[in-house]
């Protein structure tokens, strides 16, 4: 069985206690290693889902006194004094404890039903009422979009000129269809000409946006059917939880002073 490379080494658990002292778990050329290590690693082990039973155990301190071993050797041949050495250490160091800094912060600053059920609320107003059905032709030129609007025109097949010519690799071999969405997954100029086409109508200009130029067809309308709550709630805590701990940084940036050599 195969552990991380941060599990530090212990001797093997069939070693007597009379062997190394009370807070140590085992000794390595006279080196004692204390309990705490060996305690993080099965905490860990453990929070991962894995029963810790003895053979689980044995597998950790073989691994652990190889670790230990050549741990040893590293620092007989003055690797640890190396300048690299030195500097990844702490960067390592700094990872940790700002991982447990943010870690503490969330537990300590949970997210409420009551925000999560407010932020659902506001999804919804965002979502509309409406939802859409279209079909589009993503070209690259106002030209090119204005020639498609003249072929649809004299009769064209929107969804054969849709799989010859759009550039939105999503869409073109299903005939430019978007299938159903909310104007507010959209970019804005798209949306705004949707919510504006009568049914089945086609726009008669081309509709720019960042991605080139488009040609519309609004296929359908419905109620909007937004996602539930119980399906929404895990990801609306987590962007809430993501916001806080932006102001969280944005506050200590407000507090420090900061000087950037250039």
């Amino acid at each position: 069985m195969k552990f991380t490379q941060t599990l530090i080494a212990v001797a093997i658990l069939s070693m007597t206690p009379s062997a190394f002292a009370a807070d140590a778990v085992a000794t390595v050329n006279g080196k004692q290693v204390k309990q705490s290590l060996y305690d993080v690693i099965v905490k860990d082990v453990t929070a991962n889902g894995q029963k810790v039973d003895a053979n689980t155990k044995e597998a950790i301190v073989d691994e652990l006194v190889s670790s230990e071993l050549v741990y040893q050797e590293a620092q007989r041949l003055g690797l640890d004094k190396q300048a690299d050495f030195t500097a990844r250490n702490e960067l390592a160091s700094r990872k940790l404890l700002t991982s447990m800094f943010l870690q503490d912060y969330v537990k300590k600053n949970p997210i409420s039903d009551a925000d999560t059920k407010a932020a659902y609320e506001k999804y919804k107003t965002a979502y509309g009422d409406k939802e859409y059905s279209a079909r589009h032709i993503l070209v690259k030129t106002e030209t090119e979009a204005k020639d498609i609007i003249a072929q649809l025109g004299k009769g064209g097949d929107f969804a054969k000129i849709a799989k010859e010519k759009s550039l939105d690799p999503g869409s073109k071999d299903k005939g430019g269809d978007l299938g159903w969405f909310s104007p507010a997954t959209m970019v804005k100029p798209f949306s705004d000409v949707v919510a504006n086409l009568q049914k089945g109508a086609t726009s008669n200009t081309p509709v720019q946006t960042q991605f080139g130029w488009h040609v519309i067809k609004l296929v359908d309308t419905r109620a909007a059917q937004p996602l539930a709550y119980d399906k929404l709630k895990d990801g609306l805590q987590k962007n809430l939880q993501q916001r806080n701990l932006e102001k969280l940084m944005s506050d200590l940036r407000a507090k420090a002073k900061i000087d950037i050599s250039k």
